[in-house]
């Protein structure tokens, strides 16, 4: 189908590209922009005044719940919330049921997501057998499979043996290795940032031991054996400069911040709502200050949404006993463009920590609008203000702490592959 995007502020830091314009697809694919291709009838104009047109989102962290935990989500679910908040590609953890630790589950991600044709899901390969930390998964089969990456998500691997083992390994056929830092032993029993919130609401605490400790040892092994390594999700301050000081050595690896770990903080907590219940927890202000300050150093590359989907009755107990996590593909770029409000970074920066930053990481040529590249696009309005109405939700999982909140900024149109995947 022949498409043309007429007359919205296209922003592409692939390309530096930064102006009002026009924008032409054909097929799968971005045939032109701006001059007019020869012979080009569009089918479909979409009128873009006002409306800003970059690379659909590439989300580094979403849990799409699918096999094993279809009471919080599904594919068709997560994929259809997806492509309401631009994303057209995410990438999911291993942490199904059965694990993906066998070329089958891989598969079987990729297929039921080709099916729903919403959004491009990439599943993580597991980094050890069921994550038990233990013995190795077969990791070039699951590679072959179309696994993107590989981690043990929160799971510890006890034994730094096993840990140098699997990161030899993945260095020999250069795989990228993803690291949710978090020290078992520190952080057991655990249910938000330890401070004073946690003394003055009588809840156990996480340390930022529990993430620094697990960053270092994971940055020493990196540092011996070269393997391409990237760090998710980081939530501490000495976190960023520990690897920001890795990357000053020459060090192959990046990270990213989850949006919520960008905005909110500790004291939110302070009503006991199970919505602020995260993993990794909402530290306090000046580890929230860090993380802002190594995404404006890009020491830290991507935000991602660290969406974690979960049924109404998994929030409703006490604050410990619920399960951690924050329903967030919808609300990815709302809360993202508060950074611009709040002029920490201007709104092509924001783009680029969605779209080319995810890219580069992942090592994929996606998160650009380049001419002959596939046509993933996300159309949004940056001024439209609108209410979070967790009823309203395409997600499984309605569990966020902004609802009844109002956000500013609203995805209008969704392409994927050339295809029109979601209309507002």
């Amino acid at each position: 189908m022949n498409i043309l995007i007429r007359g919205g502020r296209l922003i592409d830091p692939a390309q530096q590209l930064d102006q009002i314009g026009n924008l032409y697809i054909r097929g799968e694919e971005i045939l032109a922009i701006d001059e007019v291709p020869e012979g080009f009838e569009a089918e479909e104009v979409i009128e873009a005044e006002g409306l800003v047109v970059c690379p659909g989102f590439i989300d580094l962290c979403a849990h799409v719940r699918e096999p094993g935990y279809t009471q919080k989500g599904n594919i068709a679910s997560e994929t259809a919330a997806a492509a309401a908040g631009g994303i057209t590609t995410l990438v999911t953890p291993p942490t199904t049921k059965p694990v993906v630790d066998t070329p089958a589950v891989a598969e079987l991600i990729q297929d039921r997501a080709a099916e729903q044709g919403l959004a491009r899901v990439l599943p993580m390969g597991a980094l050890t057998q069921g994550l038990a930390g233990e013995q190795l998964a077969p990791m070039h089969a699951l590679a072959s499979s179309g696994c993107i990456a590989f981690t043990n998500t929160r799971k510890p691997v006890a034994s730094t043996l096993v840990l140098l083992r699997a990161l030899e390994y993945a260095a020999t056929h250069d795989l990228l290795v993803i690291f949710q830092a978090q020290d078992q032993s520190l952080s057991v029993n655990g249910c938000m940032h330890e401070g004073a919130t946690s003394t003055r609401l009588g809840l156990n605490g996480i340390s930022e031991a529990a993430e620094t400790i697990e960053v270092s040892r994971c940055l020493m092994l990196v540092e011996q054996t070269g393997v391409r390594a990237h760090f998710g999700q980081l939530s501490c301050e000495r976190s960023v400069r520990l690897i920001e000081a890795a990357r000053e050595r020459g060090l192959n690896v990046t990270a990213d911040v989850s949006i919520q770990n960008l905005l909110l903080i500790d004291e939110s907590v302070s009503g006991f709502d199970a919505d602020y219940h995260l993993l990794p927890p909402l530290r306090g202000q000046l580890d929230r200050a860090g993380l802002r300050q190594g995404l404006v150093t890009d020491t830290l590359q991507a935000i991602c949404s660290d969406h974690q989907p979960h049924e109404a009755i998994a929030k409703q107990a006490p604050f410990a006993a619920t399960e951690p996590g924050m329903s967030n593909l919808e609300t990815l770029l709302s809360l993202s463009l508060q950074l611009v409000e709040e002029q920490l970074l201007e709104l092509p920066q924001v783009v680029e920590k969605l779209t080319l930053g995810p890219a580069r990481i992942l090592g994929l040529d996606d998160g650009t609008l380049e001419v002959g590249t596939q046509a993933d696009i996300c159309i949004f309005d940056p001024n439209e203000e609108w209410r979070l109405e967790p009823a309203q939700m395409r997600s499984g999982g309605r569990n966020t702490p902004f609802a009844g909140k109002t956000l500013k900024g609203r995805v209008q149109i969704t392409l994927l592959g050339g295809e029109i995947v979601f209309r507002r």
